[in-house]
């Protein structure tokens, strides 16, 4: 099939109706529709959160009877079996729509080509891979624990100009200014799950939550329809302090383990805290399978330089954004990331950096590894 300009236009729509979900779909993806009938718009929607209704028939239900005969743009190939709401090719089949375009096939094996088939056995007319590149950005995360049973991982850090993330003495509050930080809130947002080490509870006593009211975050439209990210701290002896700050705000809070106090662990449970013990050792594969596994699509790393550079050299991260401070911090200060066995040149990480933009006084950039 050949899309024209009129296609291009309607599936920009579904993408930017799509964004909307940014914030409060987690598990499932984000993903927009747009039913177009003679050429005009006659239902528009998006999925708001998980165990409500799907893009597909929002927008159906917006349509009303315009539906019938008219065009679903979607960003993600409608869905094919029974979960928590009905399948959406039963919807669009109901609906009596003729033409389904889907910006991506669904990466989820029960959907994968099947919901385009049915809808294709049925008489509809289907094609997909309109703006396919936009719509994969959409689900990073989504999309590649499906493919691979592991999350997007991101890692980000803040730097003075030179470099340094905290001085010798490892004071590192505040690198950045208000705006970045800001920043890093909406990339809490829209996280799955937020990971630190014990290193930085330990030094940093940090929250790790999401502090910004639904008006800062698009799409959010009611409180409830947000949800905080889970705080998972990797503490192999269980160090971790009982007063500690993250412990006790509101959100789901895991502990990685290998041993410790058993008594502390117990208390821990007491209070609701998911402990989850790694007898041979808190392995950082592992810890990210064991996310997966637990519909995590996108893990937010905030970590010190010990465990970035662990993750970076187990090949685990993703992406790389990191906030730098026009400032100097001197050579004693600390660096990004522990990397050990890097001696020549030719032992050198490449990124290729992807975007850099100004957040009000600093610089983010985002990188990824080279061979991503």
């Amino acid at each position: 099939m050949t899309f024209d300009r009129q296609d291009h236009e309607f599936m920009a729509r579904a993408i930017q109706l799509a964004r909307k979900g940014l914030y409060t779909t987690d598990p499932n993806p984000r993903v927009g529709c747009v039913l177009v009938n003679k050429g005009e718009i006659v239902g528009e929607g998006w999925h708001r959160k998980a165990g409500e209704p799907h893009a597909e028939r929002i927008a159906i239900a917006d349509a009303g009877e315009k539906a019938r005969g008219a065009t679903a743009y979607v960003t993600l190939e409608p869905c094919c079996h029974h979960g928590k709401t009905p399948p959406c090719t039963e919807g669009l089949l109901e609906a009596g729509v003729s033409r389904v375009i889907a910006a991506m096939q669904d990466p989820n094996p029960l959907v994968a080509g099947k919901g385009l088939a049915m809808l294709a056995e049925q008489g509809v007319a289907t094609a997909s891979g309109l703006l396919q590149s936009d719509a994969q950005k959409l689900n990073p995360g989504f999309i590649k624990r499906m493919k691979t049973g592991l999350p997007w991982v991101r890692c980000k850090l803040a730097m003075s100009l030179d470099g340094h993330t905290a001085m010798a003495s490892g004071e590192s509050v505040w690198i950045t200014g208000e705006d970045a930080r800001r920043d890093v809130q909406r990339l809490r947002a829209r996280s799955s799950a937020v990971v630190t080490g014990i290193g930085t509870v330990l030094a940093d006593d940090p929250s790790l939550n999401v502090r910004l009211s639904p008006e800062d975050l698009p799409g959010v439209e009611t409180p409830d329809y947000f949800r905080q990210p889970w705080r998972v701290v990797l503490d192999s002896s269980l160090r971790i302090p009982e007063d500690a700050k993250l412990l006790s705000l509101p959100g789901p809070v895991c502990l990685i383990h290998s041993h410790g106090d058993q008594d502390k662990a117990a208390r821990l449970a007491s209070r609701g805290i998911h402990l989850q013990q790694m007898p041979d050792g808190v392995d950082l594969p592992l810890v990210m399978k064991f996310l997966a596994e637990r519909e995590i699509n996108e893990v937010l790393i905030e970590a010190g330089p010990t465990l970035a550079g662990a993750a970076m050299q187990a090949g685990l991260i993703d992406e790389l954004i990191i906030y730098m401070a026009p400032h100097l911090m001197g050579h004693n200060a600390r660096g990004l990331f522990h990397l050990s066995g890097l001696e020549k040149m030719a032992d050198r990480i490449d990124l290729k950096i992807q975007d850099i933009r100004s957040v009000g006084k600093d610089f983010r950039i985002t990188a990824a590894p080279a061979g991503e």
